[in-house]
């Protein structure tokens, strides 16, 4: 049975798994959650940004990874992985990567690919996803 509660970061759902552990949901939007927690890891859906360019698009994505991390009661500092799909790597990559590196956490880089790909939309350049820790867990969320 699950137990859904709400929370100021959304609806929150807890699956309880069969080694007592919790799986966390935040911001369920029908086919997928915005975040999910599980253990110490955070695992951030793809996040997307407005915007006329791919540096626009590429800040407004990166403000949505943070605050579904924050949601998550993680960090940029503790992200472990992270993805990037690109609609045009030729030409948006070295623009993309100007705004990450002033973004990332310089002394704790994660691991990262960079892909090109069709995204859903045509006027979306850049798709973001990361998977991160919590240091302490997701007791009291």
């Amino acid at each position: 049975m699950e137990e859904y509660r709400i929370k100021s970061a959304g609806l929150q759902q807890e699956t309880p798994t069969s080694t007592n552990e919790v799986i966390k949901r935040f911001d369920v939007e029908g086919r997928f959650s915005d975040a999910i927690g599980f253990d110490n890891l955070v695992f951030i859906s793809g996040q997307l940004g407005e915007g006329k360019d791919i540096r626009e698009q590429t800040i407004n994505a990166l403000a949505a990874v943070d605050a579904a991390l924050s949601k998550a009661k993680s960090s940029k500092d503790r992200i472990l992985e992270c993805t990037i799909w690109l609609k045009d790597i030729e030409r948006d990559y070295s623009e993309m990567n100007k705004v990450y590196d002033d973004w990332i956490a310089k002394d704790k880089p994660p691991t990262r690919a960079c892909i090109e790909a069709k995204l859903y939309d045509p006027k979306y350049l850049i798709e973001i996803r990361v998977i991160a820790t919590k240091s302490n867990g997701f007791e009291g969320l």
